[in-house]
C-alpha cells in the first residue's frame, strides 16, 4: 500500500457508500483521524477494522471531510496521477471539439474522478476552478497537466465560487500559465460568441447549455422569443440563427447585455434589428409584460442558482414557481416554454412538480415534450448522481 499523510478511520458500517464508489466522506462518518494532515493533504481511509477503503483529500473545515481520489491502494496521489487523470478526461471529449465547436468542458470534477476540479476550454485558453482543499493543494500540478493535455497557451484560474468558503479557502483569480488574450471568442454550432473569462458567470460562458441552445434553434423559426435571465445572449443568438421573428432578452446586468450585443455583432448574417435587449429586474419585468398582456411563442427561463443546497429548496421553489407561472401566462397557445434549473438543491422530480403547480395556477393546459440536461461534456458518473445539476423541460402550451 502506498502510504499518505494520515489515516482516516470510519465508524462501523459507514464504509458502505464508499463500497458503492461514492466519492464523499462526511464528518459524521469519521471515527478518528490518525496523524495531523494539513488541509488538502492525502489521507488513507480505512474501515473500523483497519482495512483500506480509499485514498482521499482531507478537508478539516468542510462538512464533506474528505473527497476520494482513488479506491486503489496501489495508486499514489502525485503529479503523475493528475497528468494521467486529466489527459484521460480531455481525451474523452475529443469528438466534441472541431471547427464548428471550439469550446467545451474538459474536466467535470467528481464525474471525471477529480473532485473539486472543473476546467473549461475556450479555444487556446483553459479556465480552471479549484473548489476543494484537495484541488487547491495540487494547483500547480493541475495547471501543468491541463496545459500538457490541451496545448493551451493560457491556463486561467477562476477559483472565485462561493463554495470555496466552505472549504476554508479564499477567492482567487488570475493567470496560472501564460497570459489571457485581450479578447476570447469561441464558435458553437457555427455561431461566434465573445466570452468574458475574467468577470463572466461561471468560467465565462454557460457551456452546459450547448445542446439546449441547438434544440432551441431548431424550434425558433417564425416565433416571437422571450429570453429571461439571458446573461450573454447564448439562447438569443441561437434563436436568431434559427429564424426567430423577434427576440426580447432581459437581464439585470448591463455588462452581460453589452457582452451579448458584442457577440451578436460577431455574426453579421443575423438580423440584429430583430433583437431587443432590456436591462431590468427579471421578476419585475415579467410582471410588467403580463400586465400589458404581451404574448410570446417561445420563452426561455434560465435563471441563476436559486438553491445551491437542499436547505434552500423551499425558498427556491417559490421563486421557480413564480417565474414559470408568469411565463405560462405570457406564452401564446401552441407556444413553447424552455425552463431550466441549475440548483443542486432541486432535483428533477421536484422541478417538474413545481412547474406543474405553476401551470395549474396559470390555468394553462401544457405538456412536457422533452426533458433536457447538460451536454455530453458534463457527464454524470453513475456513482455520483449529484452531478446531474442541470434540469430542463421543454413544454408546449395547448
Amino acid at each position: 500500500m502506498t502510504r499518505s499523510n494520515g489515516v482516516l478511520r470510519l465508524k462501523a458500517g459507514r464504509e458502505r457508500s464508499l463500497a458503492l464508489r461514492h466519492p464523499w466522506i462526511f464528518s459524521g462518518a469519521i471515527q478518528e483521524v490518525e496523524g495531523s494532515p494539513a488541509p488538502g493533504a492525502t489521507v488513507d481511509v480505512v474501515d473500523a477494522a483497519g482495512a483500506f477503503v480509499a485514498r482521499a483529500a482531507w478537508s478539516p473545515v468542510s462538512q464533506i471531510r474528505a473527497r476520494v481520489w482513488s479506491f486503489d491502494a496501489d495508486t499514489a496521489i502525485d503529479a503523475a496521477f493528475f497528468t494521467r487523470s486529466i489527459a484521460r478526461a480531455v481525451a474523452a471529449r475529443g469528438g466534441m471539439l472541431d471547427a464548428e465547436h471550439t469550446a467545451c468542458r474538459i474536466v467535470h470534477a467528481e464525474s471525471d474522478g477529480l473532485p473539486g476540479i472543473v476546467a473549461d476550454r475556450y479555444g487556446d485558453t483553459v479556465v480552471v476552478q479549484l473548489l476543494s482543499a484537495g484541488a487547491e493543494a495540487w494547483r500547480d500540478a493541475i495547471a501543468a497537466a491541463l496545459q500538457q493535455a490541451t496545448g493551451a497557451r493560457c491556463v486561467f484560474e477562476r477559483s472565485d465560487a462561493d463554495v470555496r468558503s466552505l472549504e476554508g479557502l479564499d477567492s482567487r483569480t488570475g493567470p496560472v500559465i501564460g497570459a489571457l488574450p485581450p479578447e476570447v471568442e469561441i464558435v458553437e454550432g457555427g455561431l461566434r460568441y465573445r466570452v468574458d473569462i475574467e468577470r463572466g458567470q461561471k468560467t465565462g460562458f454557460y457551456l452546459d447549455q450547448r445542446d439546449n441552445r441547438a434544440i432551441l434553434r431548431r424550434y425558433a423559426a417564425g416565433r416571437r422569443v422571450l429570453n429571461a435571465f439571458c446573461y450573454s445572449g447564448g439562447f438569443t443568438i441561437a434563436a436568431l440563427a434559427g429564424g426567430a421573428q423577434s427576440t426580447l432578452s432581459i437581464d439585470s446586468s448591463a455588462d452581460a447585455l453589452a457582452l451579448a450585443r458584442s457577440s451578436l455583432a460577431l455574426n453579421p448574417a443575423l438580423d440584429g434589428a430583430r433583437a431587443e435587449w432590456r436591462e431590468a429586474d427579471v421578476f419585475a419585468e415579467l410582471r410588467n409584460l403580463r400586465d400589458r398582456a404581451e404574448q410570446y411563442d417561445l420563452i426561455v427561463l434560465d435563471p441563476p442558482k436559486f438553491a445551491p443546497t437542499a436547505a434552500l429548496a423551499p425558498r427556491a421553489a417559490r421563486a421557480y414557481k413564480d417565474i414559470n407561472l408568469l411565463a405560462l401566462k405570457l406564452l401564446a397557445a401552441g407556444g413553447l416554454l424552455a425552463t431550466y434549473s441549475c440548483s443542486g438543491g432541486i432535483d428533477a422530480a421536484l422541478f417538474q412538480k413545481i412547474v406543474a403547480g405553476a401551470a395549474l395556477d396559470a390555468k394553462a393546459d401544457a405538456a412536457v415534450i422533452m426533458h433536457m440536461g447538460a451536454s455530453a461534456d458534463h457527464p454524470v458518473a453513475l456513482n455520483f448522481p449529484e452531478g446531474a445539476y442541470l434540469k430542463g423541460l421543454l413544454i408546449r402550451k395547448r
